[in-house]
């Protein structure tokens, strides 16, 4: 179960049910969930089965405004499983299209890290974004995180899509935080 945790314009907590207006009002959007690999949600009730997963499951947050409460994304750490049985976490990230371009998810993914790797003592962390996905890569890059390669990733609702693959150390993520003082 991720913790609640704050930054200077925003709240990252767990998700709860009133949460469903604005859950859903971001993952209808066309710019939303295809860039993540999901399909646009076409009603409330499938919103409702997947908030109430996220609910139970504990590993993602709901990216809130601090001014209003206004939850405008989120973003999860998933324990994963490899072919080889070790177990490794991945960020991920969405963001309601109105929001974007304002630094609100580099904010929150940089949160999340600070927690994973000081608090949560997670060694690393990976992500992965489509190619032609620009705005996550920003995400990525202004986090600090590094290329590793090209994959298929196997999306939710639209098959095999090829994504660069990335990581950052607990190490690395210490060092540039000393770097940035």
């Amino acid at each position: 179960m991720m913790k609640e945790l704050e930054t200077e314009r925003l709240v990252l907590r767990p998700f709860i049910s009133s949460d469903l207006d604005d859950f859903y009002e971001y993952c209808r959007m066309e710019t939303v969930g295809p860039n993540a690999g999901w399909a646009v949600h076409q009603n409330k009730e499938h919103s409702q089965n997947i908030l109430n997963g996220f609910i139970e499951k504990g590993d993602v947050l709901a990216v809130c405004l601090k001014n209003n409460g206004k939850v405008i994304g989120s973003v999860g750490l998933h324990e994963k499983e490899t072919e080889t049985g070790d177990k490794h976490y991945e960020i991920g990230y969405v963001l309601s299209t109105p929001y974007e371009g304002q630094g609100y998810m580099t904010e929150a993914v940089k949160k999340v890290l600070e927690n994973a790797f000081l608090e949560r003592n997670i060694p690393e962390i990976f992500v992965c974004h489509f190619v032609e996905n620009r705005k996550s890569r920003r995400v990525v890059e202004k986090c600090g995180f590094e290329y590793l390669r090209y994959i298929e990733y196997q999306t939710l609702n639209y098959g095999k899509r090829l994504s660069k693959f990335y990581h950052l150390t607990k190490d690395e993520f210490i060092k540039q935080m000393e770097e940035k003082k």
